[in-house]
């Protein structure tokens, strides 16, 4: 399989291994790692669905706190230790090779401050899904449902933790409904649009553990190209972030 190294945060020069034929990460992943309420008192987070630990790489800048990604499908999770490795945050990155099901009587519950999950975006359905395509488990419900990943995110979660998701706006109602069957309270919701003009085509949301009732609040659009194509600033500014703003909020 072709691997190749590649820039994943342009200022700060870290890098990320990817497989050219397999499921490389997407700017869904960047998005919410821009988007999760990380501050100085976080001391640890889990990124479920991991992949080749895009999130946590980037999060590793916004943060001193030990991250943890899970990731079940073994060639993803080789990139994620070669990514970890070649950007050498071993002493703060940890990736774990298992199913997310039940991985808080593994790795701890009620133990981390937050947790973060672009997860497959789709229902398996009637339809034909290869169960061993990796292109397939990182789209579809295949190992693990919308309901499973919730439910152990808040078990993983200290109380008054962060849950942050990344989705497709068309299961937002669903979203809602298990955030309150899990006991995770949303409390802010961002829309994301290819650009103006055009439909939501992602959601972010965040939801604090045991967070007292009501009080979402939802955020102003994010809009990821301009009309010539070209990502908006805000999206530039993600993808170059740097050190000098860790933490300063």
């Amino acid at each position: 399989m072709p691997i190749v190294c590649n820039e994943l945060l342009g200022r700060e020069l870290i890098k990320i291994y990817q497989d050219t034929e397999s499921f490389n990460f997407s700017i869904d992943s960047m998005l919410l790692a821009d988007f999760v309420s990380i501050t100085a008192r976080c001391k640890s987070i889990c990124d479920l669905c991991t992949g080749n630990a895009p999130i946590p790489l980037y999060l590793s800048l916004r943060s001193k706190a030990n991250i943890i990604g899970v990731e079940v499908q073994e060639h993803s999770y080789n990139l994620a230790i070669d990514s970890v490795k070649v950007n050498k945050l071993e002493n703060q990155i940890t990736i774990i090779h298992d199913n997310l099901i039940d991985i808080s009587n593994k790795i701890g519950k009620s133990k981390f401050d937050v947790v973060t999950c672009n997860p497959p975006f789709f229902k398996v359905g009637n339809h034909q899904i290869n169960p061993k395509d990796s292109k397939a488990i990182a789209r579809h419900e295949i190992l693990a449902t919308l309901e499973d990943i919730i439910k152990e995110a808040s078990k993983l979660l200290n109380t008054r933790g962060r849950f942050a998701l990344v989705h497709r706006p068309e299961r937002l109602p669903e979203i809602l409904e298990l955030f309150k069957k899990y006991h995770i309270e949303p409390k802010r919701l961002r829309l994301v649009y290819p650009r103006v003009g055009m439909e939501c085509n992602h959601i972010l949301i965040e939801g604090i553990k045991d967070g007292a009732v009501d009080g979402l609040r939802i955020e102003g659009p994010l809009y990821v190209y301009k009309d010539d194509n070209t990502w908006t600033d805000e999206v530039l500014k993600i993808y170059n972030y740097t050190k000098e703003w860790v933490l300063c909020f």
